[in-house]
């Protein structure tokens, strides 16, 4: 690690501002203002494209796959090529100035063909972006505090998701939800997304230690067993983790109307928000291998939920469940990463954004057929999966030290001094 992330993640964290670096708050700032613009977008998306553009909702499943197989596409190269050169800011900045760039299609198409193109494309950027941007965020945490700056950040993230889904909601209330008020909601949408290169563009540079020499090959050889450990529960786990856009659409046909469904996202966003910060501490305290635990119990309760739920007082106390699993899930397993990847950690977070995001698909295609027979069986099969996910997670103990001391201390430990042995 180079001297000034030593610097930076040795600082008391008592000096900066809400106990986190300030690295932290500035990328959260980027992140408020980025999520801020593409869920103004996100948050009527399921519904534009199948209730507007005319698609049908295996289509929408087809696209959604490919969205998330997009956004994982990159993941294991722009890690590795961070780590490679030890360059964090500029890879961030190319993921975030791509996702800007793909908001300009909707500006020039609102055809099925068009929104789904920019579903794609955009996800691309944020594949690009997220190993880089994780990586220089858990080099600034200690790691006494690590859960804590990532619950912050993610708080700060999904703000921009809380008020993002209100404004979309303010301009459907005012304007009707005919074509013009979705095309006036795109221009807004691209504003807070160039401030946001702005921001970053601005916010001072941290390079890590380089690894010149390696291949993508030696990389992955090197990680350790304890993460590959827990690649095999994340991956049975992302088979269950279908679209957000199922759980609007099944809002849908419990009554909500499309406006309102908006408000159900911003909700889902708010319990996020409040639910991240607390979380991060929680698993500074007690351990993120049991944080990791409850998101998978949660998405399975969430589930059976929503495969039984039939009235929207239910629907509504789901999508707060989800928030409060969203955090722990986006939050929290990274930074159980960076526990057990300590010097190549945008690499990992690469490697398991990848491996998911592959899993997106079939998990998103196997939605949108169950949804045309029987859309609680979605489900239900997404419940099963989350609990062999869990048990699988609770039998292979990714977080523990193993008797040949192969892998790092169980999270919300103190390292040892001289970091992770092999």
């Amino acid at each position: 690690m180079s001297a000034p992330l030593k610097d930076a993640a040795s600082g008391g964290a008592g000096r900066h501002r809400f106990g986190v670096h300030p690295d932290v708050l500035k990328l959260g700032v980027v992140s408020f203002l980025t999520d801020l613009s593409s869920e103004i977008i996100f948050s009527v998306f399921a519904v534009f494209f199948t209730a507007v553009a005319g698609a049908s909702a295996a289509l929408l499943g087809v696209v959604e796959g490919l969205a998330d197989l997009s956004a994982s596409s990159l993941n294991y190269l722009s890690g590795w090529l961070s780590d490679r050169s030890g360059r964090r800011k500029a890879f961030t900045l190319a993921g975030y100035g791509f996702s800007t760039l793909a908001k300009v299609l909707l500006l020039v198409s609102t055809s099925a063909a068009g929104l789904g193109l920019f579903r794609v494309v955009e996800r691309l950027g944020k594949g690009f972006r997220g190993p880089p941007r994780d990586a220089w965020l858990a080099a600034v945490a200690h790691d006494g505090n690590r859960g804590w700056s990532f619950g912050l950040h993610k708080a700060l993230d999904k703000s921009g998701a809380v008020l993002g889904p209100l404004l979309a909601y303010l301009l459907l209330d005012r304007l009707g939800d005919g074509i013009a008020t979705f095309r006036l909601m795109f221009w807004v949408a691209l504003v807070p997304a160039v401030l946001a290169l702005v921001v970053l563009a601005l916010v001072e540079d941290r390079p890590a230690a380089s690894h010149r020499r390696e291949s993508m090959v030696d990389t992955w050889r090197t990680l350790s067993p304890g993460f590959k450990r827990y690649l095999v529960s994340a991956g049975i786990f992302s088979l269950a983790y279908f679209s957000f856009s199922f759980l609007l659409l099944r809002a849908y046909s419990v009554g909500f109307a499309v406006k309102d469904i908006v408000l159900l996202y911003a909700l889902f966003n708010v319990a996020c928000v409040i639910a991240a910060p607390p979380i991060g501490r929680l698993g500074d305290r007690i351990g993120r291998s049991r944080m990791i635990q409850l998101g998978y119990l949660l998405y399975l309760l969430m589930c059976v939920g929503f495969a039984l739920a039939t009235t929207q007082a239910q629907v509504v106390a789901l999508f707060i469940v989800f928030g409060v699993f969203y955090a722990i899930d986006e939050a929290q397993s990274k930074a159980f990463i960076a526990d057990l990847e300590r010097e190549r950690r945008a690499s990992a977070i690469g490697v398991y954004n990848f491996v998911t995001g592959l899993l997106y698909l079939p998990a998103s295609l196997m939605a949108g057929a169950l949804w045309l027979l029987h859309p609680a069986g979605v489900f239900a099969l997404a419940a099963a999966l989350a609990g062999a996910a869990l048990l699988v997670f609770m039998r292979l103990r990714p977080g523990q030290t193993r008797e040949d001391g192969t892998t790092v201390s169980a999270p919300g430990s103190r390292r040892p001094r001289d970091g992770r042995t092999r």
